[in-house]
């Protein structure tokens, strides 16, 4: 999720697209928060294992 919000930033910011660049934004935002929660132990979206 962070490098598909890294990847929308970098094109949004290219090319001028306004909305690609927020919605890159949101996707680092939620995908570090979530990277923090599992990587503190927490189970995200109900498990505590991927498989």
């Amino acid at each position: 999720m962070i490098v598909l919000g890294v990847i929308l930033l970098v094109i949004g910011f290219v090319t001028g697209i306004s909305i690609l660049w927020t919605i890159g934004i949101i996707l680092v935002v939620i995908g570090a928060i979530l990277w923090i929660l599992g990587a503190l132990g927490h189970s995200v979206g109900g498990r505590k294992h991927y498989w």
